[in-house]
């Protein structure tokens, strides 16, 4: 995740629509504004692991490939945002 991510996930939690002083250093967030924070923080790093199995299990063309559990290995990931 990176810096543009992060600015996007805060952007996308606050309540208030973006002002001009958006780029301003200090940034105040309520409660609510915090917990809707952390979990598109949440979610987008379980997508990225999740996606990340995904891949390992793509590129395996071994002979036991068939037997991957990197599928379920996603699943299981994405499952954890649903709780």
């Amino acid at each position: 995740m990176d810096r543009e991510e992060i600015i996007r996930m805060a952007r996308e939690a606050c309540d208030q629509a973006p002002r001009e002083d958006w780029n301003s250093t200090a940034w105040v967030f309520g409660d609510e504004t915090l917990e809707r924070f952390a979990a598109l923080v949440a979610a987008a790093e379980r997508e990225a692991c999740a996606k990340a199995c995904e891949i390992l299990g793509a590129e395996d063309d071994s002979f036991y490939a068939e037997f991957s559990r990197a599928k379920d290995c996603a699943a299981a990931i994405r499952a954890r945002g649903n709780k």
